[in-house]
């Protein structure tokens, strides 16, 4: 092969594939110096240099007595090596070129299309290669077909192989806030901050949100004019509510705003036990406990505190039903499928075909 002919074959495949130069010619030196190798069979040190500016290609020997030049006049055998080690270069240099693009990408949001299933487990393709959407990252009730465009949070990247692997989530609880990211310049500016969230993908997220510029209201900016900013996030999680509330470094504060669209009468703490019981009217008792007990557990998760709710009737009485009502106790530290992280919210947001709290 002349040096002119090489050239025009690493150019290609750089701009082909956006392999860097360098890698590709170091991949051929060693394919070369393979085969050779396996030609001639020297117990010598060998080198093989190719003039980058040229492309003429140049084997040689150290011995004792100086260089020795080898022709590279490789027969079958060694040439076919040589072909095979030159593949799995390109190969290699093609996986790190895409690996150095997506990593960027990681713990950010990626958009692709819907290109097959495989079992459970969706595959995304991303252009230059492919996202996996593994079922247990996907939120329960959405349902995709291919060809339809699909986002979602890189959770994981890595070299696999001569691949790279992208595993993806819709259920992280990151991918919500990501997605306020995206739609709110202040939060992406850092005006904004998300200081608690938490998630149960599919069906509610409460966000918890401060702002660092006292010009700035943390829940309008999120909110938007007219709600245009939320109802884009509300749109891509298809139906889940979400409730933006207010961070406070106070306790009690952060419990009553953790609780809405709940109203509290009162908050009486055991910090010894990290446990606080809630007080609220008869008519805000299942507004304050959520289907199954989902605002109150979500409450909890958010504060780090075990949340009782009862009415000040209960309270004051000493009522003891509801030690028999689990549904009326969020325990911080319970294990639950979460899907993302939280934010306290003033307001709660949803769309009407979403699903009842």
């Amino acid at each position: 092969m002349e040096g002119s002919e090489l050239l025009r074959i690493v150019d290609a495949i750089h701009r082909e594939k956006d392999i860097d130069k360098e890698a590709l010619f170091e991949g051929i030196e060693t394919a070369l110096l393979t085969a050779a190798r396996k030609q001639y069979g020297t117990t010598g040190e060998i080198f093989v240099a190719i003039d980058r500016k040229t492309g003429d290609m140049r084997a040689f020997e150290e011995t004792p007595d100086g260089q020795v030049t080898i022709p590279l006049d490789l027969g079958r055998i060694a040439a076919q090596t040589a072909k095979q080690v030159i593949i799995q270069r390109i190969r290699e240099a093609e996986r790190d070129s895409i690996y150095n693009e997506y990593v960027k990408h990681l713990h950010q949001i990626l958009t692709g299309t819907v290109q097959r299933y495989e079992g459970g487990t969706i595959i995304v393709n991303l252009g230059k290669t492919e996202g996996i959407l593994p079922k247990s990252e996907q939120v329960r009730g959405e349902d995709y077909r291919v060809g339809d465009r699909v986002r979602a949070f890189v959770l994981d990247l890595k070299k696999a192989g001569q691949k790279v692997k992208i595993i993806m989530s819709r259920t992280h609880p990151e991918f919500v806030a990501k997605l306020f990211a995206l739609e709110v310049p202040e939060m992406a500016e850092g005006f904004i901050v998300v200081r608690g969230l938490v998630r149960e993908a599919g069906y509610k997220t409460k966000m918890a949100v401060a702002s660092t510029d006292g010009k700035i209201d943390a829940i309008g900016a999120c909110v938007g004019v007219r709600g245009t900013r939320i109802k884009n996030v509300l749109d891509e999680l298809k139906g889940e509510k979400v409730d933006v509330i207010r961070w406070s470094d106070s306790t009690e504060e952060l419990i009553a705003n953790a609780l809405k669209p709940a109203q509290v009468n009162f908050i009486t703490l055991d910090s010894e036990n990290m446990r606080a019981k809630v007080a609220v009217d008869d008519d805000q008792l299942s507004l304050a406990i959520g289907r199954r007990g989902q605002n109150v557990r979500l409450a909890a998760k958010l504060c780090k505190w075990d949340i009782s709710i009862m009415t000040e009737t209960e309270l004051e009485s000493g009522s003891r039903d509801i030690e028999e009502s689990p549904d009326r106790i969020g325990r911080f530290d319970d294990d639950m499928e979460l899907g993302g992280a939280g934010l306290t919210g003033a307001e709660t947001f949803d769309d009407p075909e979403s699903k009842e709290s």
